[in-house]
């Protein structure tokens, strides 16, 4: 009783198998046609028309974008950049009216040194800029 069991399904799976191709390769045919027309099923549907509409909204969009890029981003950028110029001028300039570096008094929150870096003479930072920086061990308040 048990074993008819599984030979049953094997057979009807077989059956299925063996029906199915046949009928698979007919329908393929006959929506395959060499006839390049489109049915009139196919034009007239939602799902073709919603998807055509989509493909209409995407290239009107991506025109709006290539339009916002070239005309309304680039100026800015140049504006920004001609902005920042402006003010990285000022900023120079009005290092120019401060005393000198090594006339400057320095505060013990400055430049705290824990233990010596390891490059160089010890006393300067990676990023250390001599025109910005100054460091003097003996001149701390």
């Amino acid at each position: 009783m048990f074993t008819q069991r599984p030979i049953a399904r094997l057979s009807q799976r077989a059956a299925q198998q063996l029906r199915s191709a046949p009928v698979r390769s007919t329908v393929q045919r006959r929506f395959n046609s060499s006839n390049a027309e489109v049915p009139s099923w196919a034009a007239d549907n939602a799902f073709n028309q919603e998807r055509e509409s989509v493909k209409h909204h995407a290239a009107s969009t991506s025109g709006l974008w290539l339009k916002l890029s070239i005309f309304a981003v680039i100026p800015c950028l140049i504006g920004g950049s001609i902005n920042a110029y402006n003010l990285w001028n000022e900023h120079w300039e009005h290092w120019d009216h401060m005393p000198a570096l090594e006339e400057r008094t320095e505060y013990p929150y400055q430049n705290i040194r824990v233990k010596n870096f390891p490059f160089g003479d010890g006393d300067k930072t990676i990023f250390w800029n001599s025109e910005v920086n100054y460091h003097n061990k003996d001149k701390t308040v």
